[in-house]
């Protein structure tokens, strides 16, 4: 029977006290020397069970290792050994830290396969593992939205298909060419509104009406109304394809939208009305009012435009700064608002003539705008006005970088996720194909031969998209690429798939 190699230690006395078993590992090409007494406080771990393999067979040996050396007494694991020595250091400090530059998920798995528990992670790489399984999540919804979108439901029926089709027509610019140019249509009629809203201020493009009152020249609502008619028709066909028509109504997007198109219509019906409606004051004040509320049509670009979307994100994230900098602002505000009423009030010119008046003056300087309609004339007044100044800078300055933080985090998470989802997408489609699977295999073994380690370790990406891919199999209502999918394998799609197979 295979034996284990065993250290003797002195004590003080010179005498033998101790015997301690002496475990020689090779993890992945790189040795390292165990001892029994170290590996034994954790039992029920896998090293701890190589412990005793001198009363064990060669068939449980070589159940717990990849292979063994009887001569010397070695066991071989074709793991990471990056990965092990994060591993080994539960035996030495009772909890593991995952090193920079390992995947979260990856390491899961190393810790299953040496039989330890999750509970012994620390709870900053257990915060770093939610994170990365709440990425993955994302990118197996947007693959799952991705497969929908392209192959659909087979189980809808007639009237079921032609709402589908309609939504990804009107709502995913994406999944089709004419969706796409729909888009852009889209997009141009809204700046084209916007720019007929802002030209038909100009007072030489305005035209008298019988009263003598400046009107918008009639070619400008020719095309206002145009645009009104587009938007209208948009809303609609959106509105009828939607699958839940409450959320569609409730959207924040939708009520923009909703509002950009609601004022042309009421003033229409007032002007229906005829002459006298149209000139009682009331009516005159809500119909400028309804003609304002059109600038609101300018938030419809955030619909066509991923930087706007992400901004908006960004500052959801960010109430907290948010709501800092509103309430530096406003005790500053209250503070030398009235420190300069009380500077300032004894001056026979004072500009400074109560406080609440001073919040103006106090607001304005410091956000370092400074008008100039309202100033100190005193020599305190203006040392409060310089004090003030420099406190607006700083109080505007803190919360601004983690404003930014939080916009640069966003965006680049939205990139990644996107180009993630696609290259789901095209993995799926290539391991769909049996050539492509068997010209990855071949490529994969003629470059990296039968290691044991590369299917263990591999990418975050790749090791990932197994779950993913099951779920789309596995009755997750995601239907797989078809057999004849437009994805072609080129020598550049085979270089990124064997990249993330390592």
């Amino acid at each position: 029977m295979w034996g284990t190699q065993r250290t003797r230690y002195a004590d003080c006395n010179g005498s033998e006290a101790s015997e301690e078993a002496e475990i020689v590992v090779n993890i992945g090409g790189v040795k390292q020397v165990l001892y029994g007494d170290v590996l034994n406080r954790y039992p029920d771990t896998r090293l701890a069970e190589l412990v005793d393999c001198s009363t064990k067979s060669s068939e449980d040996i070589s159940s717990l290792c990849d292979d063994y050396d009887p001569d010397t007494g070695e066991f071989y694991f074709d793991r990471d050994p990056e990965a092990f020595k994060c591993i080994i250091e539960l035996y030495y400090y009772g909890e593991i830290h995952m090193r920079r530059g390992i995947c979260p998920i990856c390491f899961m798995k190393e810790m299953e396969f040496w039989k330890i528990g999750s509970d012994f992670l620390d709870e900053c790489c257990r915060s770093h593992l939610r994170e990365v399984e709440d990425e993955l999540a994302e990118i197996a919804e947007k693959v799952k939205t991705i497969l929908v979108d392209r192959e659909g439901d087979p189980t809808a029926g007639g009237w079921q298909r032609f709402q589908i089709c309609l939504w990804r027509l009107m709502e995913k610019p994406e999944s089709s060419l004419p969706a796409h140019i729909i888009a852009i249509v889209s997009f141009i009629f809204i700046l084209v509104s916007s720019v007929v809203m802002c030209v038909g201020t100009i007072p030489d493009l305005q035209v008298e009406d019988s009263e003598g009152n400046l009107t918008e020249h009639p070619t400008l609502e020719v095309i206002e109304t145009v645009c009104i008619g587009w938007f209208t028709m948009e809303y609609l066909l959106r509105l009828i394809s939607s699958p839940n028509k409450l959320k569609f109504v409730l959207s924040f997007m939708n009520i923009i939208d909703f509002m950009a198109i609601m004022p042309f219509f009421v003033v229409l019906i007032l002007t229906s009305f005829g002459a006298g409606v149209m000139e009682l004051a009331n009516v005159q004040q809500a119909v400028q009012a309804l003609r304002i509320m059109r600038i609101a049509r300018i938030f419809k670009l955030a619909r066509h435009s991923s930087g706007l979307q992400t901004l908006t994100s960004a500052l959801k994230s960010s109430f907290k700064e948010l709501g800092l900098l509103l309430m530096y602002m406003g005790v500053g505000v209250f503070l030398f608002s009235a420190l300069g009423y009380t500077m300032e009030q004894n001056h026979p010119d004072t500009l400074f003539t109560s406080i609440p008046q001073s919040f103006w003056w106090a607001v304005i300087t410091m956000t370092t705008v400074g008008y100039g309609d309202v100033y100190p004339k005193t020599t305190l007044g203006r040392c409060n006005a310089a004090i003030s100044f420099l406190c607006g800078v700083i109080a505007i300055a803190l919360p601004i970088h983690p404003i930014i933080n939080n916009f640069v985090m966003f965006y680049n998470k939205q990139q990644v996720l996107e180009t993630a989802a696609k290259h789901e997408i095209e993995l799926m489609a290539l391991r769909s194909s049996a050539g492509g699977v068997k010209a990855a295999l071949g490529a994969h073994k003629h470059v990296c031969g039968a290691g044991g380690w590369d299917n263990a370790m591999r990418s975050c990406h790749s090791d990932t998209y197994i779950p993913l891919l099951k779920d789309s199999r596995g009755g997750a209502g995601i239907p797989t690429p078809s057999k004849d999918t437009s994805f072609e394998s080129t020598p550049e799609t085979t270089d990124y798939i064997l990249s993330h197979e390592h």
